[in-house]
C-alpha cells in the first residue's frame, strides 16, 4: 500500500472538505504517521473515513473529526493540554506537536500502555499517558486547553474548573443520533461561553453522567 498517497488523499478528500484549512493542522496530518497508531490488523485502513476498532471495545475517531477538533482548539506552542480518552495515542501525538505539554488520560491499562509506547516510538516526548477514570479523578493543575476524544451527554463542570481563564475545551456533546461538537471558552472565574461547531456522532467516554431519561 502507498501510505503517502493514502495520506495525501485523506487530507485532500476528507479533511479539507470538512473546513479544516489551518496550515499548521494540515502540515501535522501530513507529517505524523497515523498508520503507526492503528492496530496492525487495520493498518491498511488508517486513512479511511471511518472509526477504527481498538482493543477493549474502543474506537479511533475518523480522521476528519480528529482534525476539526484540533483546529478548533487553536493551540499555541507554549500551552498545556489535557486530553480525555487517549485511545491509540494519535491525537495525543498531534497535540504534542502543537503545544508545550500534553497530559492524556485513558481508562484502560492496555490502551494506556500501548499509546505511551507509540508516542515514544514517534518521538513525542512531551505527552504523558495517565491511566485514570477521568469521571472520578483528574491529573492535578490547570490547563490552557482540554480535548475530549469521545462524547459526553454534557460538558462536565469538573473539567471546566480545570481550565485557565481564557482556556478552551472541545467536546462532542449530546445523545445519538443528535450530537454536536462544541467549544467552551472560560472567560472568567465563573463564566464561560459555548459555541456550537458541527454535528457528528462519537463513541461515549466512560463514567460521565448520562442524560436523565423521562419515565411515564
Amino acid at each position: 500500500m502507498d501510505f503517502e498517497q493514502a495520506r495525501f488523499n485523506m487530507i485532500e478528500q476528507q479533511v479539507r472538505p470538512w473546513d479544516v484549512l489551518a496550515p499548521d493542522v494540515l502540515d501535522l496530518l501530513g507529517a505524523v504517521r497515523r498508520e503507526d497508531f492503528v492496530p496492525a490488523a487495520y493498518r491498511n485502513l488508517a486513512f479511511t473515513d471511518m472509526e477504527i476498532p481498538l482493543p477493549c471495545g474502543e474506537l479511533m475517531l475518523a480522521p476528519r473529526v480528529e482534525a476539526r477538533l484540533l483546529q478548533e482548539l487553536a493551540l499555541r506552542k507554549h500551552e498545556s493540554v489535557l486530553e480525555i480518552g487517549t485511545g491509540s495515542g494519535f491525537v495525543a501525538a498531534l497535540l504534542g506537536h502543537s503545544a508545550a505539554q500534553v497530559t492524556t488520560v485513558e481508562i484502560h491499562p492496555e490502551l494506556a500502555e500501548a499509546a505511551q509506547a507509540r508516542l515514544r516510538h514517534a518521538g513525542v516526548l512531551n505527552a504523558t499517558v495517565r491511566c485514570l477514570d477521568a469521571s472520578r479523578e483528574l491529573p492535578g493543575g490547570e490547563f490552557d486547553a482540554i480535548l475530549l476524544s469521545g462524547s459526553v451527554a454534557q460538558i462536565p463542570d469538573a473539567l471546566v474548573a480545570r481550565l485557565k481563564v481564557g482556556g478552551r475545551l472541545c467536546a462532542i456533546v449530546g445523545d445519538a443520533p443528535m450530537m454536536r461538537a462544541q467549544r467552551l471558552t472560560r472567560i472568567g472565574a465563573s463564566d464561560s461561553k459555548v459555541v456550537d461547531l458541527f454535528d457528528t456522532v462519537a463513541p461515549r467516554l466512560h463514567g460521565f453522567a448520562e442524560t436523565p431519561r423521562f419515565r411515564f
